[in-house]
């Protein structure tokens, strides 16, 4: 098990959007020999918006290289990301960062958190275990072969989606379909938009959840 040291309970410290609106919490991690190890989303942790983001991202701004994209999302934060940005849209074809877009310029890293006995503010690091202890709903976990989108609330596993599938794929939010499945069958679950129709649909517009 990971020896990464757990986050700050929801009582031990103040979010500064906390009170503003409800947040979908994940985390962007590394696979480690138990599970996984990463560090805290606030903003937006849903499939539908987190996973063509890291596909994309993967596909062009990174050029295929998993490390690196590791060292920029999880290893970078002093603290947590506030949100995931279009940054990670870059030399993206324009049809990807239209569509993609979320409305944030760049990811935005976590600041003015404060702690209610005045220590310091520790990086909200996650493991498999703690993970699924707290307040987060989704993990997203960057292996080799491609990223595994974990839905927490029904265990440390998910469904790994290769680095090549489209990020324009109709991807669905629904926690059951990213369940664990046989190599046979282990296809990213969409919904029942078709591709062609995704295409020509206006840029998203931002939202938070």
């Amino acid at each position: 098990m990971s020896s990464a040291p757990r986050p700050p309970v929801a009582s031990s410290f103040i979010h500064p959007h906390q009170e503003i609106a409800l947040a979908t919490r994940s985390c962007i991690a590394r696979p480690t020999p138990t599970g996984f190890e990463g560090i805290y989303v606030h903003w937006d942790g849903y499939p539908t918006h987190h996973l063509p983001l890291l596909l994309a991202a993967h596909q062009f701004r990174f050029r295929g290289d998993t490390e690196a994209m590791a060292r920029f999302l999880v290893d970078s934060p002093a603290v947590s990301w506030d949100y995931l940005g279009a940054d990670l849209l870059t030399d993206a074809p324009d049809p990807v960062q239209q569509h993609l877009g979320n409305g944030y310029d760049a990811c935005r890293p976590t600041t003015g958190l404060v702690t209610l006995d005045g220590s310091p503010v520790q990086r909200m690091t996650f493991d498999e275990v703690s993970a699924q202890e707290s307040w987060l709903s989704w993990a997203y976990v960057l292996h080799p072969q491609g990223v595994e989108v974990i839905s927490l609330q029904n265990g440390p596993r998910g469904l790994i989606v290769g680095w090549d599938v489209d990020p324009l794929t109709p991807f669905t939010d629904d926690a059951d379909r990213w369940l664990p499945r046989p190599a046979s069958r282990s296809q990213a679950p969409t919904t029942t938009v078709r591709k062609a129709e995704l295409r020509v649909q206006a840029p998203k517009s931002a939202s938070r959840r």
